[in-house]
């Protein structure tokens, strides 16, 4: 019975889903203005949730700064950046791997709604995006990424590359650690259906220019690391390898 009621919820969730990308598609091709593209892609990211009976527990949004900021959170599940778009303020632009952009609907709706894309496996096509998000980060763009690139089913916390804590840093902007729980037990990799699971995100205080971890971005994507780490009941997958 338990499986079969996951299996109604995880077919219903997709079903509200789907709705949602629909009408962001529409609001990509038809609504005039990135802001407002923005606000209405982000309220049907959260309506994918609300619509499911998914009430994520959101704390600590006063610690997102007025201005431009980096935002980095941890990476476990599809989930993660529908979530984000959905539950953060609308100005944020998630920097995503360029790899999206060889699927042509989500390239598209997440193109213009303002996400930014960074090619991992070519070099010289890497160094230009890695330059147009450091033009944003030093325009006082708010930024989001997913440093580890890529999620695994096992939990806990992986290596985080250093794009964007160089880009904070060269931008001068704060960086925002946020921790995610309960995704992965959501829509874990390897799993078609969600299932019904708590999610929480834990938005933490931001580390500061004048932070003495700032100054070097490994240093500073290390501190970063371990403040989630400190907030989320997963392994450290880095001190597994040791």
């Amino acid at each position: 019975m338990r499986r079969l009621l996951h299996a109604l919820f995880g077919m219903y969730a997709i079903f509200a889903f789907a709705v949602c990308v629909l009408f962001s598609l529409f609001v990509a091709i038809l609504v005039p203005g990135l802001e407002r593209r923005r606000r209405l892609v982000a309220g049907a990211a959260r309506a994918s949730f609300l619509l499911s009976g998914v009430r994520p527990e959101i704390n600590g949004l006063d610690n997102l700064p007025a201005d431009g900021c980096v935002v980095v959170a941890n990476h476990a599940s599809y989930l993660d950046g529908i979530l984000l778009k959905g539950f953060l303020p609308a100005r944020f632009s998630f920097v995503i791997k360029g790899e999206m952009r060889d699927v042509p609907i989500a390239h598209f709706l997440m193109r213009r709604s303002g996400a930014r894309f960074v090619e991992r496996f070519k070099s010289s096509e890497s160094a230009r995006d890695a330059r147009q998000i450091v033009k944003a980060a030093r325009n006082g763009e708010s930024l989001g990424f997913f440093p580890e690139g890529t999620f695994l089913a096992e939990p806990g916390v992986g290596r985080f590359r250093a794009g964007a804590f160089m880009a904070a840093i060269k931008g001068g902007m704060p960086v925002v650690p946020i921790a995610i729980a309960g995704t992965r037990e959501m829509l874990g990799a390897g799993r078609a259906l969600p299932r019904p699971a708590p999610i929480r995100v834990d938005i933490l205080p931001p580390i500061l220019p004048d932070d003495a971890a700032y100054g070097n971005h490994h240093t500073l994507a290390e501190t970063t690391r371990q403040r989630i780490l400190s907030a989320l009941d997963e392994p450290d997958l880095l001190a597994t390898l040791d």
